[in-house]
């Protein structure tokens, strides 16, 4: 009897040579790594930028005119966020002192103010801030 041959079958792959990959398994394979790598790439990004940021810069300044309505004084604020991060629960002050006493005082929550915003806002004091001496500040904030 005779052995049957063991040549080889050419759509059989061998096994010490490397399989063939088609066509479309390349550009799956490029265009996977592709996306892969641009995902590292934005989180490597990200966290470098995260790692950078510097902590909110707060002023506050009185950017308009003093008005008077109904036996009121209202004072019109800015607050500027020049930092870099976020803060939270910005508390603004504002103490009035005539005569070298403080006389009155207020205070101002902002909930949000994320870097390079403004808010707005106003004090409202029963005497003549332009009598005195006003004075504001920011008095403290949270991160987020």
């Amino acid at each position: 009897m005779s052995q049957p041959s063991q040549a080889s079958d050419p759509n059989k792959p061998q096994p010490n040579q490397p399989q063939q990959r088609s066509r479309a398994e390349r550009i799956t394979f490029g265009i996977a790594s592709l996306l892969l790598a641009t995902v590292v790439g934005l989180v490597g990004y990200t966290w470098l930028d995260e790692q950078q940021q510097q902590p909110p810069l707060l002023s506050v300044l009185n950017t308009e005119p003093i008005r008077a309505a109904k036996g009121q004084f209202y004072v019109p604020i800015t607050v500027t966020n020049s930092g870099g991060d976020t803060a939270e629960s910005v508390h603004v002050l504002a103490e009035l002192r005539i005569g070298g006493t403080i006389v009155e005082t207020g205070t101002l929550e902002i909930d949000f103010l994320s870097s390079k915003e403004e808010a707005e806002g106003a004090f409202i004091f029963s005497r003549d801030p332009r009598q005195g001496q006003l004075s504001l500040r920011v008095a403290s904030y949270k991160l987020p």
